[in-house]
């Protein structure tokens, strides 16, 4: 989900969290008839609103505010439906809220790829389709409360178990320094159990007036169970060149802890602060796989390879950051603010990979496939800042220097240490300005430093696809980025229009890409591993010359005599993306053309609709090779409509265009997507519906889309969803608190 131009991570209700960073959870539990109004804004990180200084982590908020006569009560939804080919639904979703405490339960299980707590058979919640048949079971609970005067809580836990079933095919075509063309095409079967725990708490104590602790643990643990079939080819201009069917079957388990610890405190003189802060992180992951591969290659003279193998991964990584900052007035309207961090990051990786025999039996360790490392990024930054705010501006400027270190270290198959030191200024500077209390104009500037992972840092081969070997580099250095971003808000409450204007960019130096070496003659990487002809292998490298700049406008009027709401958004985004093919450098410049228009309505009681359709030109050139260039284009048309007809008869339209038009040949599909209900209203209140509901109407669903990089462009699709019908049974629980208007109650029960 987006807003203004940016991806939303986090969902308040009434100023506190709901479901954590699961925007879906959240959006989905709450019916429209209790929402007041709706906010959009950048929310601070926590200890920027701690300090009261600005550090740039900012996350795309929505907070809901709901009506003062629908916070004590309780309310929600729950469905069932059965169809045919035995898809079913069954979930429901009830908010207990009494004032400042509440408590949601949600639960839901289907085969109808619904992912939500929507509990409507007639919604799979996204515009895009989900990649393969999925079966999904979820609970989720949300708790809030305020424990007396000092202590607030909020507490989220979600369980997910989902099997799916999937299928795909790809068509690339590689960038190359000469004109030789050469391409690669897959097909593939993947059979996915996935079981996921997540728990999050923010925990807020208020000592006294001057004095807050703010603690916020996060938990989560997941396994994967996966079988999976895959057969690729690569052809060249002049013929075959190699073929694989591989198969893979693994266990796969993540365990992440991590945790937010601060202090902080205000002194009698206005502006003297002190904030102390400690951030820690754990994570495990485990791998556990058996591949077995069939590859044959044609030149420079067919052979046939058999693989049998047995890998097992291990990472493991703990974490942490310590830091303090004080903040001390000066004069009337400016503020100084001291800080320093240091944190550490400390991860190994042991990859070991074992020759099988065909029913799984280890024979022997291949140390060209294994390797043990581990890599340590440690981290001391000093800062001073100045702020100066007046009624109208607010003006910071911060100078950071940072030192660190990146050390690495391999035992196995052959021990080396690395070593390298960076040191980095880090300035910034923010801005703002408020014309009006509806108008206000903000500026941002930094720069930043990224440490490369372990992922990218371990020089092991990996040989999933035999066709596309994988190594890592730990001779990677950390990337440092300038941003900058400008914005522009503005709403006339007397007229009720809006308009937001965006425009930012960042340029990168030492930025982590990949270089991707295709075998113009075998090439041997280690012992008994030889990169055959049009095979290849890929390696991270840093690079110097990203840049992106992109614009982003919305404005938004009521329309009077529908009555309804317009709204109009459109962007330009260029990016300038190098990486190396062959040793040599391929930049790759994308331009995106978008925008889009929406209508929506209440007209009355009884109809509502929801119109938008969105489109997006895009240009790419290839610095390497121009006769790659493509231009393709895409727009999504989507129309909701419900209308309560006679004797409570319901009918409800949603309808999905997609057009596609430019890709690979067999990729050019356009699809219309149609879904479709009729139901009838019956109990008090009309409390309970029954609809009979089809999905697909005409069986064109599909899942098609294109990916650009600096070595190939890439279109893919996968089978998804199509057709069924379902009949179904829904609920609607609404009971509040004595205090509600006849006109809230009738809102919610028509």
């Amino acid at each position: 989900m987006q807003a203004q131009g940016e991806n939303v991570t986090q969902i308040l209700v009434d100023g506190k969290p709901f479901f954590g960073t699961d925007v879906k959870a959240a959006l989905q539990n709450l019916p429209a008839e209790i929402i007041q109004s709706i906010e959009v804004y950048d929310k601070l990180s926590d200890k920027a609103e701690l300090s009261g200084f600005d550090d740039g982590e900012r996350q795309k908020t929505i907070n809901i505010v709901t009506k003062p006569n629908s916070r004590r009560g309780l309310f929600g939804k729950s469905s069932a439906g059965y169809g045919n080919d035995n898809r079913y639904l069954a979930g429901a979703s009830v908010n207990a809220f009494n004032e400042h405490q509440r408590l949601t339960i949600t639960g839901l299980t289907n085969n109808i790829n619904a992912v939500d707590y929507s509990a409507d058979p007639n919604s799979q919640g996204e515009v895009r389709p989900q990649n393969g048949i999925i079966n999904t079971n979820r609970i989720g609970l949300n708790y809030t409360d305020t424990w007396g005067e000092k202590m607030e809580i909020n507490a989220s836990y979600l369980f997910n178990h989902r099997k799916n079933v999937g299928e795909a095919s790809l068509f690339r075509e590689y960038v190359l320094p000469d004109d030789d063309g050469q391409y690669y095409t897959e097909s593939s079967t993947n059979s996915r159990r996935n079981m996921d725990h997540r728990f999050n708490m923010r925990f807020e104590y208020q000592i006294d007036s001057n004095n807050l602790i703010l603690f916020r643990p996060d938990f989560s643990a997941e396994s994967d169970k996966e079988n999976s079939f895959f057969s690729g080819n690569t052809v060249a201009d002049s013929g075959p060149m190699n073929q694989t069917q591989n198969s893979r079957q693994a266990d796969n388990s993540d365990i992440d802890f991590n945790s937010r610890l601060y202090y902080s405190r205000r002194f009698a003189k206005q502006g003297r602060s002190l904030r102390l802060g400690l951030v820690t992180g754990n994570h495990r992951n485990d791998d556990d796989a058996y591949r077995q591969a069939e590859n044959l290659f044609f030149d420079p003279a067919e052979r046939t390879e058999t693989i049998n193998q047995q890998l097992v991964r291990m990472r493991k990584g703990f974490d942490w950051e310590a830091s303090a900052a004080y903040t001390e007035p000066v004069g009337k309207r400016g503020m100084v603010e001291l800080e320093y961090e240091v944190g550490n990051q400390n991860n190994d990786s042991d990859q070991l990979t074992y020759d099988t025999d065909e029913m799984g039996t280890r024979l022997r360790l291949d140390t060209a496939l294994s390797n043990t490392f581990n890599s340590q990024y440690l981290r001391q930054e000093a800062e001073i800042g100045y702020q100066y705010k007046t009624e109208k501006l607010r003006a910071q400027v911060e100078a950071e220097f940072q030192l660190s270190r990146l050390a690495n270290d391999q035992e196995f198959p052959a021990a080396f240490a690395l070593q390298r030191t960076f040191r980095s200024i880090l300035p910034s500077v923010r801005l703002g300005y408020k014309f009006t209390d509806s108008k206000n104009l903000d500026f941002d500037y930094d720069a930043r430093t990224n440490a490369p992972g372990i992922g990218d840092l371990q020089a092991v081969i990996d040989n999933s696809n035999p066709l596309h070997l994988r190594t890592g580099n730990p001779d990677l250095d950390q990337s440092y980025s300038n941003r900058f971003s400008l914005r522009y808000r503005s709403y006339n409450p007397e007229t009720e229009r809006s308009f937001f204007a965006m425009v930012r960019s960042s340029v990168t130096s030492n930025r982590v890409v990949t270089h991707t070496t295709i075998a113009e003659e075998p090439i041997e990487l280690a012992e008994g591993i030889v990169l055959e002809r049009g095979s290849q292998l890929t390696r991270p490298v840093n690079l110097n010359g990203y840049w992106d700049l992109s614009s982003f406008f919305h404005y938004g009027l009521p329309v009077h005599f529908l009555p309804s709401n317009f709204n109009l958004h459109g962007g330009i985004r260029y990016s300038h993306s190098p990486g190396m093919i062959n040793n040599q450098v391929n930049a790759v410049n994308t331009t995106r053309y978008s925008g889009g228009i929406s209508l929506s309505s209440n007209i009355s009681d009884r109809i509502d609709f929801n119109i938008w359709t969105r489109s997006a030109y895009n240009t790419v050139e290839n610095s390497l090779r121009p006769t790659l260039n493509n231009n393709f284009f895409n727009q999504t048309t989507h129309i909701n409509y419900n209308w309560i007809l006679w004797q409570d008869l319901v009918y409800r339209l949603d309808l999905n265009h997609q057009f596609n038009t430019g890709l690979s040949e067999g990729y050019d599909n356009s699809i219309l997507l149609v879904n479709m209900a009729i139901g009838k209203k019956f109990l008090r209140n009309e409390r309970a519906e029954v609809s009979l509901n089809v999905y697909d109407l005409f069986g064109q669903n599909n899942n098609i889309r294109r990916d650009i990089t600096e070595t190939y462009i890439q279109d893919s699709q996968s089978n998804v969803l199509q057709r069924y019908f379902m009949l179904s049974l829904t609920y609607n629980i609404r009971y509040f608190a004595r205090g509600t208007t006849q006109e809230d109650y009738e809102k919610m029960y028509n």
